[in-house]
This record gives C-alpha cells, sequence and structure tokens, in this order.
C-alpha cells in the first residue's frame, strides 16, 4: 500500500509545470544533437573526397615513393594491397548493415576515411596508384554512402520518436512510458 502512494506522489510530482519544461527542453536537446550528428556521414563523404582529389593530383605534397621506400622498405605488392582492399570493402558493409539492422548509433565515418586514405598511400608508395585509384573510390563512395544513409536513417527515425515524445509531454506533462 505503502509503494502505491510513493508511485503515485512520484507520479505528481513528474506532472508539475517545472517536471514538463524539463523534460520539453531534454528532448528538444536531444533532437539537435541528433540533427547536428545525421550530417556526420555527409561530412565523412566530403573529406574522402578531398582526399580523393588529392591522390588524383599524385600527392604532390608527399615525398617520392622512392626516398619513403629506401627508408621503409619495400612496399607490399598492387596485388596483396588489392586483396585486402576487396576484404575490407565487403566487411565495413557488412558491419555497416548489421548497424543499421540493429538500430545501433555507432559513429565510425570518419575512421574509414583514414582507412581508405591507407589504402590510397600504400598504392601511392608501391608506385601504382594509376592503376588502381578507380578500385579505391569506388569502395570508398559505397562504404561512406552506406555508412551515411545508416547514420542519416538511424537520427530521422530517432528524431521522429522524440517529436512524437515531445508532442507526449505537451499534452500530459510527462514523458511517455517506456516500450521495452
Amino acid at each position: 500500500m505503502t509503494d502505491m502512494r510513493e508511485h503515485q506522489q512520484s507520479a505528481d510530482i513528474d506532472k508539475t509545470p517545472d517536471s514538463a519544461d524539463k523534460f520539453r527542453q531534454e528532448l528538444l536537446k536531444e533532437i539537435s544533437r541528433l540533427s547536428r550528428f545525421s550530417t556526420r556521414g555527409i561530412l565523412a563523404l566530403s573529406l574522402f573526397l578531398v582526399v580523393s582529389i588529392l591522390a588524383w593530383w599524385g600527392f604532390f605534397f608527399l615525398p617520392a615513393p622512392e626516398t619513403v621506400t629506401a627508408l621503409l622498405g619495400k612496399p607490399p605488392s598492387a596485388s596483396i594491397i588489392s586483396i585486402v582492399l576487396l576484404i575490407y570493402t565487403f566487411s565495413a558493409i557488412i558491419l555497416s548493415l548489421s548497424r543499421m539492422a540493429a538500430g545501433i548509433e555507432h559513429c565510425s565515418s570518419f575512421s574509414h576515411v583514414g582507412f581508405l586514405t591507407a589504402f590510397y598511400l600504400f598504392y601511392y608508395f608501391g608506385k601504382s596508384l594509376e592503376e588502381n585509384y578507380w578500385a579505391v573510390f569506388g569502395a570508398g563512395i559505397t562504404i561512406l554512402g552506406v555508412e551515411s544513409y545508416r547514420i542519416w536513417s538511424f537520427c530521422a527515425e530517432a528524431i521522429t520518436q522524440k517529436q512524437e515524445d515531445l508532442e507526449f509531454v505537451a499534452r500530459t506533462g510527462r514523458l511517455p512510458p517506456k516500450e521495452y
């Protein structure tokens, strides 16, 4: 019986105008965060395009491949790099699609830009960038396109849910019950 009274008292406290305004502010803050987060995939794709342009121009600001290979040793062959690129591409796409299916907020788009830049650099130092540029570019557009869509769809769904919660708070003055 006392548990019921305590629950009713806490429910009455949650219906005060101050708590409704607090809930509303929290929901608006989360909607704003999700709106900013939804552009993360496009930003990563834009960064990849900048790196791709630099690779197209032959990384004019980097030292010559001969200088680096003299210091570090012979790079892997182009066929080995291509096999690893293929494995990486399929793994990244499968991982992104599984995150999309599970509804996970994970934000790893920029790490993909780093990995793809490494492939450009391996081909550059292996003196085979011209022959393999389009392979890296195609893999990057595919991976980052799927990632951008995953992030955007996650955010769009979460924003819709938060807006519904906001309407519920406006009607009732409390947060909606959580669904399990």
